[in-house]
């Protein structure tokens, strides 16, 4: 039996339908917030987790609609969350990440995420990595 790792992840919707998307640093590709499902945690507690990490943002539990799981990759699944945005989410400036990684020559701590917009649904296949753009374009948001 093959084993699978879990990514959780949110997509945050604003009222015009767009999509919160953040820039993943150093690629040209952007992403949902979403991260791997920690030992002990729900899928619940990893997606929002993960918002907070990735993006600085802060939401109730009871504001999460599950969409369950996902196909991604043969070895990777993917737990996904909805989220209706509150208008003051309209400016993205104060977003920011908070998780690092070393940067490929310097070492130094690299924040993951550099940047975030909100995308309407035409642009994802485009701005998104070819397998998050399937996942995404099948959910009705």
């Amino acid at each position: 039996m093959t084993r699978h790792t879990v990514s959780c992840g949110t997509l945050v919707l604003n009222a015009r339908r767009e999509l919160l998307l953040c820039h993943v640093t150093h690629t040209a590709k952007w992403d949902i917030p979403k991260g791997m499902l920690d030992p002990g945690e729900t899928e619940l507690e990893a997606a929002m987790r993960e918002l907070r990490e990735e993006a600085g943002l802060e939401f109730e539990a009871a504001l999460f609609r599950d969409l369950g799981p996902f196909a991604y990759r043969r070895d990777k699944r993917l737990h996904l969350f909805m989220l209706q945005a509150p208008a003051s989410l309209d400016d993205l400036a104060h977003l920011h990440c908070s998780t690092t990684f070393p940067h490929h020559v310097t070492g130094a701590p690299t924040p993951e995420m550099d940047g975030y917009r909100w995308a309407v649904r035409d642009d994802v296949r485009g701005l998104c990595w070819p397998r998050m753009g399937e996942v995404l374009m099948s959910i009705d948001w």
